[in-house]
């Protein structure tokens, strides 16, 4: 058994990056929502922490929460704060991020998680698992699509890693979003960053120019974006239910409305798109185990692939991403298993199309749970279109559009039953390369950001080099500071 004083990891050189050198929701949902042990306040001695889901509850070291849009994290941190655990952070950071970064993330589009809890006695027995969200097309996408859109499965996947994790009224988690939405919030430096690459097609549709400009003109960092039909849309999420998008009144608005966005998505459609849970890919690292998220999420293959790579050759950064890339192409073309491809000994070099951009999150709580997730519009802003009345703009249907490398993983010692690493990695064909070179620097050196990660790849990381729970203070965050997320938590 490895011990605390062994584990706390010898400082070495990082890798230089910058040197140019599954269950089905219906089961999963039957089963009781799992949390950390809940620091309540002694009301018998007269705490005087505010109670538990007001700011303040948690008083000490809350965990930590990294994002690459700065009021998502804030909102995470929020939640942490009222007594929240990571998976709370969690959702409310992606329907946060449905309404600052819509152009990465949204009620249209998809992704895929990574869920870890410490406890045995938790659902999963103290072992990662992915919660998996990738968009799926629609049964019939229509002769007349010249843009097809996906089946939606953002909302449903989150709500899955809620109901496997969370332990906070679920509708309490999206208020902040609804907020953002109908009151507006400044644009962030991403989200204009993103408009200014995109602006000319984006603003064909009338409804994406009236939310994302101002007077014609791309909005600029720090003006107001106010979204108030998708506010109302997450507010009906919030009475109704998740569910109500999938197989009630906004399930059936949707089917009449997607036509004209690059439909058509039916009500059964809807009701089929199901997010699973898998068993994530593991793979030794020294003392501990490191999990990556599995197909169709397979940046989390393209970056094990990298990573073991890393692993037994440091300095070949170059190896490890040609190793990756390969890796994902073959799996692409189809005909073998994860486990097949990992092990084959060679492959032919590979080159992938243009891929989606993408963006990712991780929160991690005082107990040691952690969730880091790679969500994804399928292009930016997705199909470019809004839809009519509901505000969120749809993912282009995979079968249509190359998917993104969804890439994240996550490190714990399943000896200690504790915590020790998550990164997520976005950047196109840079994300798994992003994932493998950041977890890889974090447990050689025991610092979250101990050197960047190579272009186009971008990292947030979450690294407890002692370990949690265990050494809280030896857990640090960290954003690739190229962007313009934030890193944040508290002692």
């Amino acid at each position: 058994m490895a011990t605390r004083t062994a584990s706390a990891r010898q400082t070495m050189r990082p890798i230089l990056a910058g040197s140019r050198t599954v269950v089905p929701l219906a089961v999963a949902l039957l089963v009781a929502s799992c949390g950390a042990v809940s620091n309540v306040g002694n009301s018998l001695f007269g705490s005087s922490s505010p109670p538990m889901g007001q700011p303040g509850h948690v008083a000490g070291f809350l965990g930590g929460v990294v994002a690459d849009e700065p009021r998502a994290a804030l909102v995470g941190r929020e939640v942490l704060s009222e007594g929240g655990d990571a998976a709370d952070a969690a959702v409310a950071v992606g329907f946060t991020l449905a309404v600052t970064l819509p152009s990465r993330a949204g009620l249209g589009g998809g992704g895929a998680c990574l869920a870890y809890s410490p406890e045995k006695d938790t659902v999963n027995g103290g072992v990662p698992e992915a919660i998996m969200f990738t968009p799926v097309a629609p049964s019939n996408p229509g002769p007349n699509a010249d843009r097809p859109a996906a089946v939606p499965m953002y909302a449903r996947g989150l709500y899955l890693l809620h109901a496997r994790y969370g332990r906070q009224p679920f509708e309490s988690l999206t208020a902040p979003a609804q907020r953002y939405a109908q009151l507006g919030v400044p644009a962030s430096r991403t989200l204009a960053n993103d408009l200014s690459v995109v602006a000319g097609p984006l603003f064909a549709d009338p409804a994406a120019r009236a939310v994302f400009s101002q007077n014609g003109t791309p909005l600029q960092e720090g003006q107001t974006l106010l979204q108030p039909a998708l506010a109302a849309t997450i507010g009906e999420l919030r009475v109704a239910g998740v569910g109500d998008l999938y197989q009630g009144r906004l399930a059936r608005e949707l089917e009449a409305q997607s036509p004209q966005v690059g439909g058509p998505l039916t009500v059964a459609d809807l009701y089929r798109a199901l997010p699973q849970l898998a068993t994530p890919l593991f793979t030794a690292a020294g003392a501990d185990r490191a999990a990556f998220l599995p197909p169709p999420a397979d940046g989390g293959l393209a970056a094990m692939a990298a990573f073991t790579e890393l692993r037994s050759q440091p300095n070949d950064l170059a190896g490890a991403t040609a190793r990756g890339l390969a890796v994902v192409a073959r799996w692409r073309a189809g005909g073998v298993t994860p486990q097949q491809v990992l092990q084959a000994s060679s492959l032919p070099a590979a080159t992938l199309p243009e891929l989606p951009a993408s963006t990712t999150f991780a929160t991690l709580d005082q107990y040691g749970n952690a969730v880091v997730c790679a969500v994804s519009m399928g292009n930016l802003f997705g199909t470019g279109r809004i839809v009519p009345g509901m505000g969120f703009l749809l993912a282009p249907s995979p079968a249509s559009v190359a998917p993104p490398l969804y890439s994240a993983g996550l490190v714990w010692n399943e000896h200690l039953n504790e915590f020790r690493a998550a990164v997520g990695g976005s950047g196109q064909a840079g994300a798994p390369t992003a994932v493998a070179v950041a977890l890889e620097n974090a447990l050689r050196t025991g610092r979250p950001m101990a050197a960047l990660v190579p272009d186009p790849g971008r990292a947030n990381v979450i690294e407890c080099f002692g370990y949690l729970p265990g050494d809280k203070s030896s857990c640090r965050w960290a954003t690739d500071p190229r962007g313009a997320g934030i890193a944040i938590g508290g002692d």
